[in-house]
Formats: C-alpha cells, structure tokens, sequence
C-alpha cells in the first residue's frame, strides 16, 4: 500500500483489530498488500516485534497470507473457524476438589425447580406428530412468550439457552476485529467467545444500576460493532438496571454516530422480582433480547428465546437449520405448559422469595462480619477481597469453594473478589460469612468499581494483550 495505514492502538491486538475491520469494510481487498514490518513499526513508532506479534494474529485467522520475500498480502475471503478460547472458563473449575459446601456453580437449587414429570408426560402423549419441515418455534410458545416480551422487535426464535443464543447473536453481528462492550466484570464465558471470534472488548464499569452512562458514551466513540449488557441480576455482581438508567443508555445510543447492537441477555428471567426491561423499547432495530428458562424452570429444558430484528433472527434461524436445526419441540412444548401451570408458577414465586431471602442473609451475615457488599438480585453475590488467592485457599481449607473474581474481567490486573452462588445456602451463610472475613481486612472502596482504571475505556483483545501474543 502507498498511503498509510491508520492504527490508533499500537498493540498487537490493536494493530491485528484495526486491519481486520479494514479488510472487513472492504478498504483492503483480496490480494492488496500490507506494509513491511519495518515500515508499519517505524510509522507506529513501536517495535518490529509488537507488528509482527499483529500479524500473526491475523495469519492464524486466516485474514492475511505471507509470501516470503514478496512481503503479507491480503488473503482471498473464505470463512474462518473459531480460535481456541482462552481458559477462562476452565480456570472457575481448575484445580476443583470436592467441596463440602460448593458455592461456586451458578446454578439454580434443585428443589426449588417446578416439578416437571407430570407435564413432561402429558406433552409426550398429546403431541402431535412432527417432521423437518415445522417452524423451529412451536407456533402456542412463540404466541405466549410475545404477550410479556420487553421490546417490540420484528423476529423472535428459541435456541438452546442463554450462552447459545448470546454466541449465535454475536456471531451474527460481529466480524473478526470488531469492538465489542462488555460490562466490568462480566459473565467469563462472554469473554471466552469473543476471544474465539476475534473480537476486541472494551470494557465499561458499572455501578448498582448497571453500566455507567458516561463511560458507555466513551466506549461508543471506539465504534464498536455490539454490546453486551445483563440488565437484570448481573452475573456476577448482581446489579439490575433500573428504568431511568435504561432510558439513558437508549438516549446515548440513539444520539450516537456509532450502529452498535445491542445483546441483552436476561439469563435469570422470572427468579428475579424486578421488571424484565429492555433497550429495544425505545431501539427495537438495534437489540437482540434474551429470556433464559434454565435457571426458572431447569437447566437441562436448555431453552431460551432470543427476538431482534426480523433480518438479524433470520440469519440466526439460517445458520441453526445447518446445525441442530432447531430446538426440539417436545421440549418447547413442556416450556409452554409449564409457563400456563398454576403449580409450576406457584413454585417459580416460590424460588423467587427463596433466592431474596437467601441472598438478603447471606449480606446480612457478611455485613455483620464487618464485609461490605453492594444491592444485588439472582444468586450470586460479588464480595470484594484483599486477596483474591489467600481467600479462595482459605475457604477450601474450611471444605467451601466459590468462584475465584479474576475470569469475570478482560483484564484481571488490580481487581480483587470472588463470586459466591447464594442458591445452596439453604441456612443464613453465617459460617461462610465467619471464613470470608477471616481471610484479611476487605478492600475499602464502591463496591462496584474497585480498581476502575482513571482513564477512558480502550480496546483490547481478550488475552492477545502485548504480552498474550507473545
């Protein structure tokens, strides 16, 4: 290339990011060719080593091809499998031993689930038969989930859980380099997944209520192509937005240059007593909503519906027929009965009071071991820590395990907790309570945005750092 090429992070994961949207936008096409690694390095003013360490990034993505001598050319479009993801997600398990009290899953308590065989059997004997050829979303289903759906969006599908349909969104709105928004911290396997596509998060604090405006307005002028918000029972810190922080967001977005879609993903559903709210009420165009039923009705239904713009849940439904195809009926149709059974409803309220009190205990007993943590719902608590490591050995030397706090960030420099699941806490958690503080002297400081770093929020590649590309 004559003219040069316009890089405003000179990492290796900024420089690999910056080329990658350029080939995706079609300013650089098949064939044309990079600049030397000297050249770029000179004109970034940064080491032959951090351009090239970009480089080979973009070569494992199969986006650019060296030819010797000839010099690193653009490479011919064809699509690209996912890179491994980063052991974020293995981290929360490695090393596991058994517990006595496992507070580290994330998981729904077993006997507070709907019963479910009495409808599983009646669906298995009064359903009709089926073919390949039916609507992937059971016509009754697909009817009753629009009647408390949050957002007025064109399309609506069913897929196999939260995670799947958050993966299947982002898979349909982001291109290898793009910027992603990711709340700080977040879900770990967020993280993991856009690793594996390629994507640069940049992540935004929060506090109570959720993202903070200001610095989701920041992260927009970086022209991401989607962000991912949890706008109930934040996993892990428990946060929900409330109506006038939604309608902040809306406003920013909707007066922004940037057309970022945004991924709601509402992984608690109805366990939480706060209203399921949503962005697309005010941008229906621009955000894909999930619901998830695993943690309400039971995992293994692994169903979740997702609704967005009719073109954006087309591809979604296209891209499914080549795969699983659909999500299978019998299961979406034992959903539907158990969405209209007096019981199971009963039970689902029921689960809902439990999680409140188990939770409200839980703070109740950390506070009055001298702990401080913030307003939460769902079932987990985020407590920040002195020492991540010191209290995660500590607690497995009293037989409890909980989720270790540095997979739930991008970048877990300077960030300290752990995340406690409150669901098996069948009694106050004083015990648990009693351990925690015995490890060290809490972190002082807001809860919910200890260690936020004092600059404006910046791209970077999950793990592909300077230092993770080495």
């Amino acid at each position: 290339m004559s003219r040069p090429i316009e890089i405003d992070d000179p990492t290796p994961a900024g420089i690999a990011g910056a080329i990658a949207r350029m080939i995706s936008s079609g300013e650089l096409r098949p064939g044309d060719r990079l600049p030397t690694v000297r050249e770029l390095s000179a004109q970034l003013g940064v080491s032959p080593a951090t351009v090239s360490h970009g480089w080979q990034a973009l070569s494992q993505a199969g986006l650019v091809v060296s030819r010797g001598r000839s010099g690193t050319f653009v490479a011919e479009a064809k699509a690209s499998d996912p890179q491994p993801a980063p052991p974020r997600t293995g981290r929360m398990t490695k090393g596991a031993t058994a517990a006595r009290l496992d507070l580290s899953l994330g998981t729904p308590d077993p006997a507070l689930l709907p019963e479910i065989g009495p409808l599983l059997a009646h669906v298995a004997l009064n359903s009709e038969p089926t073919d390949y050829h039916q609507a992937p979303v059971v016509p009754e289903l697909g009817r009753l989930l629009q009647q408390d759906w949050p957002t007025a969006s064109g399309g609506l599908t069913v897929v196999d859980g939260a995670m799947d349909a958050v993966a299947r969104a982002l898979r349909a709105v982001v291109r290898y380099g793009d910027r992603v928004i990711v709340e700080s911290p977040t879900f770990p396997h967020f993280l993991d997944y856009l690793e594996s596509i390629g994507a640069q998060v940049i992540p935004v604090s929060m506090d109570e209520r959720g993202v903070l405006p200001e610095e989701f307005a920041r992260a927009l002028a970086l022209a991401p192509a989607a962000a991912v918000v949890q706008p109930r029972a934040q996993n892990p810190t428990g946060a929900s937005m409330d109506a006038d922080r939604i309608k902040e967001l809306a406003k920013i977005l909707r007066h922004s240059d940037t057309r970022c879609m945004v991924i709601e993903d509402d992984h608690s559903g109805s366990i939480v007593p706060t209203a399921d709210l949503s962005l697309g009420r005010w941008l229906p165009d621009q955000v894909l909503h999930v619901r998830s039923y695993s943690k309400s009705h039971g995992p293994d239904l692994r169903i979740a519906a997702l609704s967005g713009p009719e073109q954006v849940i087309d591809r979604v439904v296209a891209t499914r027929m080549l795969g699983p195809g659909w999500t299978p009926r019998i299961l979406q149709r034992l959903l539907y009965e158990l969405l209209r059974d007096d019981t199971a409803t009963r039970a689902v309220a029921n689960a809902r009071t439990q999680y409140r009190i188990r939770r409200s205990n839980f703070a109740d007993a950390l506070d009055r071991a001298g702990m401080r943590v913030g307003p939460g719902e769902g079932l987990n608590v985020w407590v920040p820590v002195a020492d991540e490591r010191s209290t995660l050995v500590h607690l497995a030397a009293n037989g409890i395990r909980v989720a270790p706090g540095g997979p739930f960030y991008a970048d877990p420099q300077g960030h300290q907790a752990v995340r406690v699941t409150i669901s098996p806490l069948r009694g106050g958690g004083e015990e648990v309570a009693r351990v925690l503080a015995a490890t060290s002297e809490p972190q002082q400081g807001d809860y919910f945005t200890l260690g936020r770093p004092d600059r404006e929020p910046s791209a970077r590649t999950n793990g592909h750092t300077a230092q993770g590309m080495r």
